[in-house]
């Protein structure tokens, strides 16, 4: 067995983690020789504060996956034919932005490809449940940052991380989703398209053996890797109590940028971003202060919604005066418009095909960025 196979062995086992595998790896000199040590040897292996690395839990766990190792590397022999490559830390292609992290995962699993050494990268996160005004946001700024060859990189995950990978593939460059779960699960279901889209225009990315289901307390791991492996991470509409706050913390433990794009002060969904930037976070008023950050040159894109208003039929501008970016239903752009609804809904579709309206739904419309 080779030292990649020994190491796909060990990621096997839930109670070694990333630390506890590279400590092995420090104190035994290879992973094969992990592998095979014996329950003493284990025993004398050292972690920080005086006590041992490894206790009678995880000693039991792995003497158990030995017995299962024919097991193990028939599937390890199989990765290639589904399509997973499995990196090693002792890999030259192993990303050299996570290899300086202290919890670098000893093994990453991948289908399609990593970021590229060298481009800079940007990881977009916020609220599964986000508004109309988010989701727009986040396609936008996800848009014109790979527009200008940045890397987006994001979680994979409903809401603000969907529409931040959607923008880079509608803009025809790649994007990267990293999972809290096995490189052979899609979660959520919901994004199935969306994750075999990303396998051939960008990848997917996990440190998690394959069939490894997602849970709680996987996602604060995979967020490190998010934010691991971009040079600044956006925050794009996050409560109080966000999952994208613990992004954004592991972001600043990681000495990376973070910026965070600002929200009215009622809104919820807003709530955590406008603490942030309260707490010194970088202001995002636009992808251009990123750019700015990140010291790349770019042309400057003026909108045309303000000459396409002037050029709108006077009916349509009064429907368009009567939208903004919160979602209003069909009958409140009726009032407030006093338009019959036929007439209201002929304007809508056509402010819809000018770009500049989008139903999200159930009669439902706003203005778009």
């Amino acid at each position: 067995m080779t030292e990649k196979e020994y190491l796909y062995c060990l990621c096997h086992i839930p109670p070694l983690g990333a630390v506890s595998i590279l400590r092995l790896y420090e104190y035994f000199g290879s992973f094969g020789a992990v592998w095979f040590a014996k329950e003493k040897e284990l025993e004398q292996v050292p972690n920080a504060g005086g006590r041992r690395l490894m206790d009678e839990k995880k000693i039991r766990a792995l003497a158990e996956w030995k017995t299962k190792e024919t097991e193990i590397r028939k599937e390890y022999e199989g990765l290639e034919k589904r399509g997973i490559t499995f990196l090693s830390v002792l890999d030259r292609d192993y990303p050299q932005k996570l290899s300086v992290l202290y919890d670098r995962p000893p093994g990453l699993f991948i289908r399609g490809k990593q970021p590229m050494e060298g481009r800079p990268a940007v990881s977009i996160v916020g609220a599964r449940n986000c508004t109309e005004y988010g989701r727009q946001l986040a396609e936008l700024f996800a848009g014109r940052l790979a527009e200008e060859g940045v890397e987006i990189i994001s979680g994979l995950a409903l809401g603000t991380d969907g529409a931040a990978h959607w923008g880079a593939l509608k803009a025809g460059r790649p994007t990267y989703g990293i999972l809290g779960c096995g490189i052979d699960i899609c979660y959520p279901r919901e994004n199935y398209p969306l994750y075999e889209r990303m396998a051939g225009q960008g990848g997917v990315i996990t440190e998690f053996v394959p069939g490894t289901r997602p849970a709680p307390m996987n996602f604060p791991m995979r967020n490190r890797l998010i934010s691991g492996l971009s040079d600044a991470v956006i925050i794009i509409e996050a409560k109080e109590k966000s999952g994208s706050l613990i992004t954004a913390d592991l972001a600043l433990e990681q000495g990376k940028e973070v910026f965070a794009v600002p929200g009215r002060v009622t809104d919820a969904e807003s709530a955590g971003c406008n603490r942030l930037i309260q707490s010194g976070a970088a202001l995002a008023a636009g992808p251009e202060d990123v750019l700015d950050f990140l010291g790349m040159k770019y042309v400057k894109k003026l909108t045309l919604h303000k000459k396409t208003e002037k050029r709108l039929a006077k009916k349509e501008n009064l429907v368009y005066s009567c939208l903004d970016l919160r979602p209003k239903h069909l009958e409140e752009i009726m009032k407030l418009c006093d338009l019959p609804v036929t007439e209201c809904m002929e304007c809508l579709l056509e402010l819809e095909l000018s770009g500049m309206a989008v139903g999200t739904g159930n009669q439902y419309y706003c203005r778009k960025l």
